[in-house]
């Protein structure tokens, strides 16, 4: 398989140099693929909390689009590139736009002919690693909602299969790609950021010991650290991950911020505390659910109203919001939310009568959150004296 990087479409039209405003200490994961495959409304999707129906308008990208993630420990900056346009051309910097990359995630149109688009993979994988050998590549094997279970693991085969007798002929086996079947219309896309981006976080290992000790002590079945605003979990306990499990923890942060419009604000402390209990101090228990047990459908944009809502409390002179959550399944289960910081959250999955020790839980909590907060100030410290 070979790709010699000769425009089409009028791909030559298009030679603007990279703006040196894209520049950045940051890490950078790359969106790239053939035009209309899915790029843009990913990004809009997950970093943007645009509903996935909207992203049927959204015009094709015609330069890099830039967009700076700083969320806890997740702080990187996401390029969306032009699917037409070929930016190891001598007309650009290769080593500016890639040297510095930690993730290149790229993304096949499922639904398409997706033949030139793994003659493009395999000539990004392979320029891009001659300038950085350090990129993670990452391949999305994107839109597979309309796919049956069966097509969806035959394509997934057959990409694998394809790219891989292409490295073996060009004697790069060494170079590795990781795969995932995505679709933005379910919880797929954030399964697989979620997976990514761990890659990048360099207290991983530690975040993973530390879940592994608070669950192992407080009788907890499954946990997730999540991200609030993107819905991505940064990290998780050494137990193979459910994607039932990971569903509903996911859902219930929509839910809890859906409560949170609505009553939020009525049940705000005097401390500015953005607490999800009731005045009295009882869990919150509406336990939105159908009858199997899962939570019910939320709107998509929860995560942009939360965070103009957090942006508003911030502009008031509140103190960092904390806030708490308990959600009864009908299977007997329980989800159990608590807040590590202002944009990082717990989310336990464990069975109601364990949770009966809820004040060891809470205890062994609190002892949780110190020991991150702990890791990322000396990870910003580290980071501080290293620039």
């Amino acid at each position: 398989m070979e790709y010699d990087g000769t425009l089409t479409n009028n791909e030559s039209e298009i030679t603007e140099p990279v703006d040196d405003t894209l520049t950045s200490d940051k890490p950078r994961i790359l969106l790239m693929g053939l035009q209309r495959s899915g790029k843009s409304s990913i990004q809009r999707v997950v970093f943007g909390k645009m509903p996935p129906n909207d992203t049927l308008y959204l015009e094709s990208t015609t330069k890099i689009q830039k967009e700076d993630v700083t969320r806890s420990f997740i702080d990187f900056q996401i390029w969306d590139f032009p699917g037409q346009v070929n930016f190891f051309d001598m007309a650009y910097d290769s080593q500016e736009i890639f040297g510095s990359v930690g993730a290149l995630i790229f993304v096949i149109d499922a639904q398409d002919d997706y033949s030139e688009a793994l003659h493009r993979l395999f000539y990004t994988v392979t320029s891009a690693y001659r300038v950085n050998q350090n990129i993670t590549f990452e391949v999305l094997i994107h839109k597979v909602d309309g796919l049956s279970d069966d097509y969806k693991i035959d394509t997934q085969r057959d990409v694998q299969q394809r790219m891989s007798d292409a490295l073996a002929d060009a004697q790069l086996e060494h170079i590795h790609l990781t795969y995932y079947l995505t679709s933005i219309y379910d919880h797929s896309i954030y399964e697989a950021f979620s997976k990514i981006i761990q890659k990048l976080i360099r207290e991983l290992p530690t975040l993973e010991n530390l879940l592994n000790v608070l669950c192992s002590n407080s009788s907890i079945d499954k946990a997730y650290l999540f991200d609030t605003l993107t819905k991505i979990y940064i990290a998780t306990d050494s137990s193979p991950v459910d994607m039932q499990s990971y569903e509903l923890c996911s859902d219930m942060i929509d839910v809890i911020i859906d409560i949170e419009c609505i009553y939020g604000a009525q049940s705000a402390s005097p401390e500015g505390r953005l607490s999800i209990t009731e005045e009295n101090g009882d869990y919150l228990s509406d336990e939105p659910r159908h009858s199997n047990g899962d939570l019910s459908p939320v709107e998509s944009d929860s995560g942009a109203r939360l965070q103009q809502r957090l942006l508003d409390h911030q502009k008031n002179g509140h103190t960092e919001a904390e806030a708490s959550s308990l959600i009864k399944l009908d299977n007997g289960d329980v989800l159990y939310m608590r807040e590590v910081n202002r944009l990082l959250v717990l989310i336990c999955l464990l069975r109601q009568d364990n949770f009966e020790k809820h004040g060891l839980i809470d205890y062994n909590f609190q002892c949780f959150k110190e020991a991150v907060t702990e890791v990322f100030d000396f990870s910003q410290r580290r980071h501080t004296q290293n620039r």
